[in-house]
């Protein structure tokens, strides 16, 4: 077994944590931002000491390829270099990373490649900057509309197309990853799931399904001292009321549905006025359809009227549980035993790339521990320790991957 330099690679990490530095410790690197533009151009030039080949497809999507022996489909590594506004320096990026450290520990033990290996870095994973997240990857799979994606514009009107263009990072549409052997993606978990079993990998089996609901509750405005209370039709109160209900029955369903009321909008918002109306989210997530559908049940069955009050849910969207593919997570689980690291077999609640490469190549993710399990934040942080032992990981399963297929084994999509 081979093992990854960890200053090495804790060196690679600190060096990208620069490119869109914030003041507490975390990063801003919006997708085709002058940041990220940076980092892309960082990355193409490690990928080309390290001898591969930089392709560009016409979503921005950079491809670095490390030839083998073999003419056939390559295993991809990879995930994104962009991050949320003040997020943290090991989301995403350090899938990119690990998978860097990994061929570069190759080059080290003049490994010779059967099958070629190919290092993605994806587009506007975050959504942060343009609507919506994983939206490149969601073009190549089919999951989106090229011309739609390009009329996504930004807080300051910047359409997706006028940032591509800018960037300099526009390719060509022949260039687009559309078939590999097997996808591996390696990140952070973004919970506290692993650090509190004290597990040191994640093996992750899917990317949970989930919806999201918009719910509406019309009523009546009207000033906030002269109205009785009896005379009122507060939506307020009412929206209230439907969150502490749907807390209990959703609550009942089963123990690992999670649920979040993440947003809120009240019209018109003045503290001396009764709103006329209020609309607030409901994010949903479970593995098992079965619990979906209940979910959904008694999010349609809401009450019309209440108080006086119209209440209408809208779906906004939802997803169906992605599940990875199995021989390529059972790989994953013995590369772990191989190294003596204790692994816990889970599913993701937050979105990856690689849910949407998983409907056209075997896919599989990796986890690392997140301290607190916190995310999205500044307060981001992973261990560097438990970083390598994830880029240990991942590179013993594409090295077993490798002898598996010049064996001619075949690999069955989600087998």
């Amino acid at each position: 077994m081979y093992k990854c330099n960890s200053s090495r690679l804790q060196e690679l990490i600190e060096q990208f944590s620069q490119f869109g530095a914030t003041a507490n410790g975390g990063v801003t690197r919006l997708s085709l931002s002058q940041e990220d533009v940076v980092a892309r151009t960082y990355f193409c030039e490690i990928c080309k000491e390290l001898g591969m080949e930089i392709r560009v497809d016409d979503m921005a999507n950079i491809y670095a390829i490390l030839p083998g022996k073999r003419d056939c489909p390559p295993i991809v590594m990879g995930s994104h270099l962009d991050s949320v506004e003040k997020g943290g320096r090991f989301d995403g990026v350090l899938g990119i990373l690990t998978a860097i450290e990994a061929i570069r520990t190759l080059k080290d033990n003049d490994i010779e490649l059967e099958i070629p290996l190919m290092l993605v870095n994806f587009t506007n994973e975050e959504g942060a900057r343009f609507d919506p997240a994983m939206m490149s990857s969601g073009v190549i799979s089919s999951k989106f509309s090229k011309d739609k994606m390009m009329q996504s514009v930004d807080k300051n009107g910047i359409t997706f197309k006028e940032a591509l263009l800018a960037s300099g990072y526009e390719g060509e549409k022949e260039n687009r990853l559309t078939e590999a052997l097997a996808y591996i993606e390696l990140h952070i978990e973004q919970g506290p799931v692993l650090e509190a079993k004290q597990r040191e990998i994640g093996v992750v089996e899917g990317v949970l399904g989930m919806v999201c609901y918009e719910i509406s509750v019309t009523g009546e405005s009207n000033h906030a001292g002269t109205t009785p209370m009896s005379m009122r039709k507060d939506p307020m109160i009412v929206a209230s009321n439907i969150m502490t209900t749907l807390h209990e029955q959703l609550g009942e369903i089963d123990e690992e549905l999670v649920y979040t009321f993440g947003r809120m909008n009240v019209s018109p918002n003045i503290h001396t006025v009764i709103p006329n109306e209020v609309l607030f989210t409901i994010d949903s997530r479970h593995q098992n359809p079965e619990v979906m559908r209940k979910v959904e049940e008694i999010l349609n069955g809401l009450p019309p009227e209440e108080e006086g009050c119209h209440i209408q849910p809208v779906k906004l969207w939802g997803r169906d549980t992605v599940f990875f593919d199995a021989i390529i997570c059972n790989e994953v689980e013995k590369s772990c035993q191989n190294f003596g690291y204790s692994s816990h077999r889970m599913f993701s609640g937050a979105g990856h790339d690689a849910q949407y490469i998983a409907s056209f190549i075997p896919s599989a993710m990796i986890f690392v521990p997140s301290i607190k399990g916190k995310s999205h934040c500044e307060e981001e942080e992973t261990a560097f320790e438990d970083c390598t032992k994830g880029a240990n990981v991942l590179l013993e399963t594409v090295l077993t991957l490798q002898t598996e297929f010049s064996r001619g084994e075949k690999y069955t999509l989600n087998s």
